[in-house]
């Protein structure tokens, strides 16, 4: 299929839906995309349907009937049969979309599909069935189903366990956010450093840019502050709000105050179970369905504690989420009266630069240590994260910022390829790079690591000491330095 001009980037998106929609074999095909909101799956989809002669149906919250009956005068004003299309049940609206693929591949996408379960939960049951083998249109139909929606959790179930549709798909995407990189192109963005800044605010969403902001980009570093106080501090602004509303859409979201006392949990430094229920004011067993329920909507990560089996922290997985309960939440009420944003801004800018800007640094960096190229690692990484090393001699722990673990082969101790110490606004020196090497040598006397080929890694945003730049350049294949500079390439 030809590639819109106008679609940025999403090129593996593209390959993939392309490869599908194209596939000439006879028989529908299922196909399940899914994303959060604001990603642009339906900009995707219905340049699909395009480029392709496709048809396209964007589901509405409505009963069952209602959106029969806008599903039949779509396909009545796509086919252009004699008499109008008005399929009496699901049933006989999936057959009739099936039908459209009697010729040649054809992509037939149901847009916010969840909305159509939710009247009518037989609806993925009625799909299964004329999917079927024995099912007429569905062997002799080269209809594409792509079915698409962005309660995140329930499109993962629908493939999933004993779900009726599980088996039945040939294409499973996940439209992501933008990762770092394409999202400074994207802002159009070059200096690494504002584009690190800008990131941390409102993550690799699409529309943040080009609807929510109305493609107001700062225009430098200098610009940096008021661009923060005329959009994501305006309350004329839709980024304003956004992060109330991304936990409002969420489905399973029963009691909002609880989910957003988590969130301001988590956004403030408490990244286990226990500091998160003890910020609440809760057990830790009352909060155990909040924190599932935001892990399945790709709200919150959990990542295990590299160096602690028995440990993992929650992280906040959308920076605009974490910006408001760090930055905005606390002050909310006087940035709603409007005319003192920029006062506000200067007074929480602590704030910002110990529970936004510095996690999010430490996050690419982790990121960076994992698919840059060129590093001096021994094996191939195969996971990275963070961690607690207890020091038994100094009775205190390490907080280890990036650990990165190779393959290695069974039965052998786990090579630990890297570790690392990153600060967005601190110059780092001698004393970070002697305190990673201790670290390795109690690791190695542990023995559950191989670190023979381990790596010290020490990221900055605000530069390194002459001292540890020699001692960098004097072993490359051990010491490696990088800053915001080196995030923005691979």
């Amino acid at each position: 299929m030809d590639r819109p001009s106008d679609l940025f980037d999403r090129l593996d998106e593209w390959s993939a839906l392309s490869r599908f929609v194209t596939d000439e074999r006879p028989g529908a095909t299922l196909g399940v995309v899914s994303g959060r909101r604001r990603q642009g799956k339906s900009f995707l989809l219905d340049a699909v349907c395009r480029a392709a002669g496709g048809f396209y149906f964007g589901a509405t919250e409505a009963t069952a009937a209602e959106s029969l009956r806008r599903l039949g005068a779509e396909l009545t004003s796509y086919l252009g049969p004699v008499t109008p299309i008005r399929p009496s049940g699901w049933e006989e609206a999936i057959e009739a979309l099936l039908a459209i693929g009697g010729d040649r591949p054809v992509p037939v996408v149901i847009d916010e599909f969840p909305y159509l379960v939710e009247a009518d939960p037989s609806l993925p049951s009625i799909i299964q069935g004329a999917l079927g083998p024995r099912a007429g249109h569905g062997r002799e139909s080269r209809a594409r189903l792509l079915l698409c929606g962005s309660a995140t959790s329930f499109m993962g179930k629908l493939l999933a366990g004993n779900a009726p549709l599980r088996g039945r798909a040939g294409l499973e995407l996940v439209v992501q956010p933008f990762g770092h990189r394409v999202a400074a192109q994207f802002w159009g963005i070059t200096d690494p450093r504002l584009a690190v800044q800008v990131h941390a605010v409102v993550g690799g969403t699409p529309a943040y840019r080009r609807e929510f902001a109305r493609d107001d980009v700062p225009r430098g570093r200098e610009d940096f502050d008021d661009w923060v106080v005329r959009t994501v501090l305006d309350p004329a602004s839709p980024l304003f709000r956004e992060a109330r509303y991304l936990l409002a859409e969420e489905p399973g979201v029963r009691d909002v105050s609880l989910y957003h006392s988590v969130l301001a949990a988590v956004a403030d430094g408490n990244a286990t179970r226990g500091g998160i229920a003890n910020y609440v004011g809760r057990k830790a067993t009352d909060i155990a369905h909040p924190l599932t329920v935001l892990t399945d909507n790709g709200l919150l990560r959990y990542e295990a504690d590299v160096f602690r089996s028995n440990r993992a922290n929650f992280r906040i997985a959308e920076p605009l989420i974490t910006f408001h309960h760090a930055v905005m939440r606390p002050v909310w009420s006087q940035l709603e009266r409007r005319g003192s944003a920029m006062r506000i801004w200067q007074a929480t800018s602590p704030r910002y630069a110990s529970k936004v800007i510095g996690p999010h640094f430490e996050h690419l960096c982790r990121e960076w240590a994992l698919d840059a190229e060129g590093l001096p690692y021994r094996d191939f990484p195969a996971s990275v994260g963070s961690g607690t090393v207890y020091d038994p001699a100094r009775r205190t722990g390490f907080e280890i910022d990036v650990a990165v673990l190779g393959m290695g082969t069974s039965g052998s101790r786990t090579p630990l390829l890297a570790i690392g110490e990153a600060k967005w606004g601190q110059s780092l020196g001698m004393p970070h790079l002697q305190r990673l090497r201790r670290v390795v040598e109690i690791l190695e006397r542990a023995g559950k690591f191989d670190t023979s080929g381990t790596v010290l890694l020490c990221f900055s945003g605000a530069g390194f000491t002459p001292d540890l730049v020699s001692e960098a350049a004097a072993h490359p294949d051990r010491i490696v330095l990088a800053g915001p500079e080196d995030l923005y390439r691979r």
